[in-house]
């Protein structure tokens, strides 16, 4: 490693956290009602007024979940990404996303309350979407091919989606609205109780992720080397499956389906931090926040006073990457 490459690494973490920390107080300045800086300030300090409701019960919040749940989901796809050895992979297009969907409107429709039925609900649906890319991959005879597996969740995915249709057209107007909720995915319905209950759910989930760090770095070599160098392969392949799932899960039980944020994000940011996960982890839990707050700030300022579900910003700038990673890999 040159002395370039070192001061690089050294620094990349302390950067990212303060470039994460500049974006989450800009983006307390904008929304639908545009505030000054002493207006925020003062918001912040003594919460009286209209001004210190839309800080403190409307913005901080919202920000707050869409910090977690940007990271949460980069963290997801770099774990991801190293267990099958392949770029696209992420919680979205290995339909863990599409199962959490259905299984919060399957709660939904079914008249569950809002919250923890919900999340548990999600997590059902998560964890009943990747055992069956588990069944078709294998069913295939190339368990665990990447090409597969992509190709296994994208079904599942489409699948998922043709269910949810289904029941969003029997609901009824009620169930309906709620639902779409989380179809559109965004942090429209934010409050300081979905963030305690998300946190509550991810931060240890997270620890366990940043735990397998190692092994991670080991089954990105191939399982055959890692097996050689002392890795329990397939326990950390289970780890990893059930640990990502849980936390798709909760992502899509307080903002829905929001894609692509686990697929630009560890790409971006192995060329800045390395392939090691006891760094890359960290690190891309960092951006894939900030990135997920900046995309909520753009969704909700430009087209003032409306407002665009999040996950339309993240696939625009996911979904041209995604080509040219496809490309590349299909070369």
């Amino acid at each position: 490693m040159t002395p370039r490459a070192a001061h690089r690494l050294r620094h990349a973490l302390p950067a990212l956290a303060v470039s994460a920390l500049g974006v989450m107080v800009a983006a307390l300045f904008v929304g639908p009602v545009l505030l000054a800086p002493g207006t925020v300030l003062a918001a912040l300090r003594d919460g009286a007024g209209q001004d210190g409701a839309i800080i403190r019960s409307l913005r901080l919040p919202r920000i707050v979940l869409a910090f977690g749940v940007g990271g949460t989901l980069a963290a997801c796809g770099a774990a991801l990404q190293a267990m099958v050895r392949n770029p696209l992979a992420e919680p979205w297009l290995l339909g863990l996303s599409g199962g959490a969907a259905l299984g919060a409107v399957i709660g939904v429709v079914a008249g569950l309350p809002a919250g923890w039925s919900v999340s548990a609900s999600a997590t059902i649906g998560a964890l009943s979407a990747v055992a069956l890319v588990y069944r078709i991959t294998a069913v295939a005879g190339r368990r665990l091919d990447p090409r597969v597996l992509l190709l296994a969740g994208v079904v599942v995915s489409a699948f998922a989606g043709a269910v949810t249709t289904a029941l969003l057209a029997v609901a009824d107007p009620f169930a309906f609205r709620a639902a779409t909720v989380w179809l559109f995915g965004g942090f429209a319905g934010a409050s300081w109780d979905a963030v305690l209950r998300f946190a509550v759910i991810a931060t240890p989930l997270l620890g366990l992720l940043w735990w397998l760090a190692r092994a991670l770095d080991l089954l990105a070599l191939g399982e055959d080397t890692a097996a050689m160098l002392g890795a329990d392969v397939d326990r950390t392949r289970r780890l990893v499956i059930l640990t990502t799932s849980i936390l798709t899960a909760t992502t899509v039980s307080v903002a829905g389906t929001i894609g692509f944020v686990g697929l630009v994000v560890p790409h971006a940011l192995r060329g800045l931090v390395g392939p090691l996960h006891r760094r890359l982890l960290p690190a891309v839990f960092l951006a894939g926040g900030a990135f997920t707050v900046l995309a909520d700030a753009v969704a909700r300022t430009v087209v003032r006073p409306a407002e665009l579900p999040v996950g339309v910003i993240t696939a625009l700038v996911g979904v041209p990457l995604f080509a040219v990673l496809l490309r590349r890999s299909l070369a």
